[in-house]
């Protein structure tokens, strides 16, 4: 029966809160949000090192119209950098087992790095193969 389950890999704000079919609650930015305790936040697991790098943070400045020339950054850190290549495919074999949430705090739901991470990781793990 393997293959036929596609893998859930899920993003939300850490200021929403849990759900049951969240499954794994990763936190995947590199400061713990303001104002959120640990209890309210939910966190199964915090994941700093595969947020983007300070400088590249830093230049999209959550500008809507750096966002592609963010994502395209951002991609290039997650598919050179093995730390962070190490954490996605823990996040891409765990979404094979149970639900995944990439949790995140940018109050902008499309041009933030947990859009591009989610996305990217699906590609990730769709190319693998099953078995």
């Amino acid at each position: 029966m393997s293959g036929t389950n596609r893998p859930a890999i899920r993003i939300k704000r850490v200021y929403e809160p849990p759900a049951p079919e969240d499954g794994v609650r990763i936190l995947v930015d590199r400061l713990w949000p303001r104002g959120v305790s640990k209890e309210q936040a939910s966190i199964d697991e915090w994941m700093k090192e595969i947020a983007p790098s300070p400088e590249l943070r830093t230049w999209f400045g959550h500008r809507p119209e750096r966002f592609a020339e963010f994502a395209s950054g951002y991609e290039r850190e997650l598919a050179e950098d093995p730390v962070r290549l190490r954490l996605a495919d823990r996040i891409c074999e765990t979404a094979l087992r149970q639900p995944v949430t990439l949790v995140y705090a940018a109050i902008d739901p499309v041009h933030n790095h947990a859009v591009v991470l989610r996305d990217w990781l699906k590609r990730r793990v769709n190319a693998e193969p099953s078995g």
